[in-house]
């Protein structure tokens, strides 16, 4: 009997040995088995959840746009809004060969570490919400605090002027789409008459936001509005107010599904006061996986798709009114493409390299470009801008001076039907249909790495005290860089801001301003940030000129990353460089091309960019690599 057993037992092992040895064969084949059935690519696409109609409808366009491809398909995983899982599911992914991972987060920070693990062998499309850090391929989402401040300035809108309460219903505690969109919201609504009485955190959950809802407002008569984070939570929101039959209380969310039960059908039935969009982006993260794993050059780092605000106003058949007509696209283009260009000036060793991109692209392209200088005036620009509206180009792209007072001459260019695509700069202004796209920089984000690399490389229990030098007033990227840097050093006691003082991105300025900030506090300077390369190097000569020895007595971290920054970094007089690339023709000119070719181009394309340490940096200049 026990021989018997033992023999059964073996026999048993046997077989469960020959399973996994053939289960392995058949994951580590995986490659060969999709070319022999005809498929080259593989992808994996890991959900948190599938319970928010915004991620079903993800999916839906992911499978849609893989089915244009006979050479691809796809596998989709489902975590239960379990993070565990998700880095569970990404791992089997990885393990069945995937050529390329999509992945959409609901706790960001739970999962950036396993992404930038998978990102170190395959590439990243991080789609909907963002993961912490840079180690990913491509981010697809949308500008979540821009949603956040339309919310904010649509619930004034619905409000009025009275001191109305407000609901805030958050998605996941601590993730970054939380924060922008609060932020946003908080900014707009800040110096008027309403205030948040309550904030909750329902992670992203319909149920869970209708439990917490109907417990909190039982005993809470006055509330005037509702703020959710999501459509889920929205319909939450919904149901709590039903139940206790309080009607009076608006609800504004965000996704914009049109689905059952998504907000725009809540809308359309008056169940929400309005939504605002938040395009799932499966579609155009499938369009950009073929240029990833085909090669193409001038993949960027991120896409923004535009969000759109819809009130329950109906129009037509009963749907949902769409606050602004569409930003303006190509319907028929000259044969050349012409493209009007209006640049703000040659300020600066970046901008000259900028400008030097736009025409050899052109000229590459086989684009008719009438390319104009503005001479850092911006009445001169907006000039230049009619001129090319009353030419009627195909094609109009510039880059602003200053953030504001573009709106009546972009109104302009929108009744003609010309598409304007901003480069580099971005601009202000109340309705973001009035331009097509922009190509640039995350200036923010530029000031985040700077602030993060001088933390990292500060003394322990030292103390540091910088002095901040800006570029032009009002204009994006002195206003980007500047708030990605306090966002990220305020966090650290050790760092004081002794001044921030205004340039304008001239070596001339940063020099003047650098040598004034030496006179007034001498050797208390420990760090200088500058907001461009130019200044820094004005700063460079103010420093040696004052008797210090820059890169050593003082630390200096810029922005740009351009050839003379380089090589001050190579001998040691700079210590840090992040880079803004100023090589953005051909992706200005594909731009042009596809509008030429009927296509849909996201709100924002933010380019790929590096950052430089002293070594790295004489890596760079001898390898000819910039």
């Amino acid at each position: 009997m026990i021989g018997r057993k033992a023999a059964g037992f073996l026999i048993l092992c046997l077989i469960f040995v020959a399973l996994v040895v053939w289960t392995r064969a058949c994951v580590m084949n995986e490659k060969i088995v999709k070319n022999d059935s005809g498929y080259n690519y593989l992808i994996g696409v890991s959900q948190p959840n599938l319970s928010e109609p915004w991620r079903v409808a993800m999916n839906e366009e992911i499978q849609q746009e893989v089915s244009r491809h006979s050479d691809m398909r796809v596998i989709f995983t489902d975590a239960a809004q379990s993070s565990e899982q998700q880095a569970k599911d990404v791992k089997k992914l990885v393990g069945y060969g995937v050529d390329l991972l999509i992945i959409s987060l609901d706790d960001p920070v739970a999962l950036t570490q396993t992404v930038s693990s998978i990102y170190e062998n395959i590439p990243v499309i991080v789609l909907g919400r963002g993961v912490t850090g840079y180690d990913y391929t491509l981010y697809v989402g949308t500008d979540d605090e821009m949603i956040g401040r339309k919310a904010g300035e649509f619930a004034m809108e619905t409000l009025g002027e009275s001191g109305s309460k407000i609901i805030e219903m958050q998605g996941l505690a601590g993730s970054p789409t939380v924060e922008e969109r609060s932020n946003g919201f908080r900014e707009a609504i800040h110096n008027s008459k309403l205030s948040i009485v309550q904030t909750m955190n329902a992670d992203w959950q319909r149920d869970r936001a209708e439990d917490l809802l109907t417990d909190w407002l039982k005993d809470q008569p006055e509330v005037d509005l509702i703020f959710a984070h999501n459509e889920a939570m929205a319909l939450g929101a919904y149901r709590a107010v039903q139940k206790l039959d309080r009607n009076d209380i608006n609800i504004i969310g965000i996704d914009g599904v049109n689905s059952e039960n998504g907000s725009l059908q809540l809308v359309s039935e008056n169940k929400l006061t309005g939504t605002f969009t938040s395009p799932p982006g499966g579609k155009e993260a499938i369009r950009y996986a073929v240029d990833i794993l085909n090669k193409e050059k001038g993949i960027p780092k991120k896409v923004i798709l535009r969000s759109q605000k819809i009130t329950n106003q109906l129009e037509g058949k009963g749907e949902p009114r769409v606050t602004h007509s569409p930003a303006p696209t190509l319907q028929e283009a000259q044969s050349p493409i012409v493209l009007g260009f209006a640049q703000v000036g040659t300020e600066s060793g970046w901008r000259i390299a900028n400008t030097k991109s736009v025409i050899n692209a052109a000229k590459e392209a086989g684009v008719e470009l009438l390319y104009e200088n503005a001479e850092q005036s911006q009445d001169k620009q907006i000039e230049l801008i009619r001129q090319f509206i009353n030419k009627k180009v195909d094609v109009i792209a510039f880059s602003p001076k200053t953030e504001t007072g573009w709106e009546e001459v972009l109104k302009e260019a929108k009744e003609a039907g010309i598409p304007v695509i901003l480069s580099d700069r971005e601009v202000n202004v109340s309705d973001d249909t009035l331009w097509t796209a922009y190509i640039g920089s995350d200036f923010r984000e530029e000031g985040r790495r700077a602030a993060r690399w001088l933390i990292q490389e500060g003394e322990e229990g030292r103390s540091y005290q910088f002095v901040e030098l800006q570029g032009t007033a009002h204009s994006a990227p002195a206003v980007g860089r500047m708030q990605g840097f306090k966002e990220v050093i305020q966090t650290d006691k050790n760092f004081t801001l002794l001044e921030s003082l205004q340039g304008d991105f001239t070596k001339k300025k940063g020099k003047e301003l650098m040598a004034a900030a030496l006179k007034r506090h001498g050797s208390a300077i420990n760090v200088v940030y500058s907001h461009n390369d130019d200044m820094a190097l004005g700063a460079i000569e103010a420093i040696e000129d004052f008797g210090l020895r820059p890169g050593k007595d003082i630390t200096i971290i810029s922005v740009d990353a351009t050839k003379s920054a380089l090589k001050a970094l190579s001998i040691g007089k700079l210590n840090f460089a992040v880079e803004c690339n100023a090589l953005l023709g051909p992706q200005l000119m594909k731009a042009v091309k596809d509008l030429s070719e009927g296509k849909e181009l996201p709100m924002k394309i933010i380019t790929a960019e590096g950052v430089f340490t002293q070594e790295s940096a004489k890596m760079a200049l001898a390898s000819r690599e910039y």
